[in-house]
């Protein structure tokens, strides 16, 4: 008889806590449970589950296609740990990424299809520090000023990767996400495909609302930040090496927090392609 349990994080609503469960051997009433839960909490925390990449690759499957495989890994790594051992410069441009991270963000909104969802799992981990928090966008718009939500209703934003590294004081100019030419155009409420709820489509990468002047458009974009991401609708993971979470990048709003980077941090990530009807810009 399976030992499945799903309970809130807190009273604040924001995610689930997931145990009495092996992700590598799901049975179809386990797996439904925690598609369900899913849809219902935007956020699922997995502790001590201690997947392999192979793994933590066929578990995010079930949710869709992959967006990222590199060097044919489905469990890419988000670390500052070089393969002797050392760890990165903060000049170096896999660094500058990390530092970017710190920004609350949803993940691929800077390219032509943003994500659906994203994996991430604890490997080496520092002294202190280096947390993962989550913001509930869905909650937030809920608690927008009505005044406000008719404001940004039909209001759409530009996302681009070069413009919030630039703005974060990050110099690098190759990777994942330059190179696209032409930044998607993106709705700032944005409707869930499955549950049919609205949710704020902000964050870092957001900017240049079109009709606004570009420094009327950033106090606006900051405003909305600001406000959505007030503690009652955060919570945030003191990561544990083997823990794996799962979150909804169309509801979830989500930063890495600071550490000492002269510390190893290594993070595997799995990130989840969106649907290119529901995720596609405009």
């Amino acid at each position: 008889m399976s030992q499945l349990s799903i309970e809130p994080l807190s009273a604040k609503n924001v995610g689930a806590l997931v145990t009495g469960i092996d992700l590598v051997s799901l049975k179809n009433d386990e797996w439904q449970a925690i598609l369900e839960a899913f849809h219902e909490y935007g956020l699922l925390v997995f502790p001590g589950q201690h997947l392999s990449d192979e793994d933590q690759g066929a578990f995010g499957r079930r949710f869709g296609e992959l967006e990222m495989i590199v060097e044919g890994h489905s469990a890419v790594p988000l670390s500052n740990k070089t393969k002797d051992g050392d760890v990165v410069d903060k000049d170096d441009p896999i660094m500058q990424v990390l530092l970017g991270n710190e920004g609350w963000h949803t993940d691929s909104s800077y390219m032509p299809i943003s994500a659906k969802a994203s994996v991430l799992s604890a490997h080496v981990l520092p002294a202190s520090g280096g947390g993962t928090e989550w913001a509930d966008m869905r909650a937030a718009y809920e608690a927008l000023p009505e005044g406000l939500q008719e404001t940004i209703q039909d209001l759409a934003a530009f996302h681009s990767l070069k413009y919030s590294q630039a703005r974060a004081g990050m110099t690098q100019s190759k990777g994942y996400g330059y190179d696209v030419e032409e930044p998607p155009l993106r709705p700032l409420v944005k409707f869930h495909p499955v549950t049919g709820k609205p949710a704020l489509y902000i964050g870092r990468h957001a900017h240049g609302i079109p009709g606004l002047e570009n420094a009327e458009s950033e106090a606006l974009l900051d405003r909305l930040l600001s406000f959505a991401c007030s503690p009652e609708r955060c919570h945030e993971h003191h990561w544990q090496v083997g823990d794996l979470i799962i979150w909804d990048n169309r509801r979830m709003l989500h930063r890495a927090r600071p550490y000492d980077i002269q510390q190893a941090r290594v993070m595997k990530h799995t990130r989840i392609a969106g649907d290119v009807r529901t995720e596609s810009g405009m």
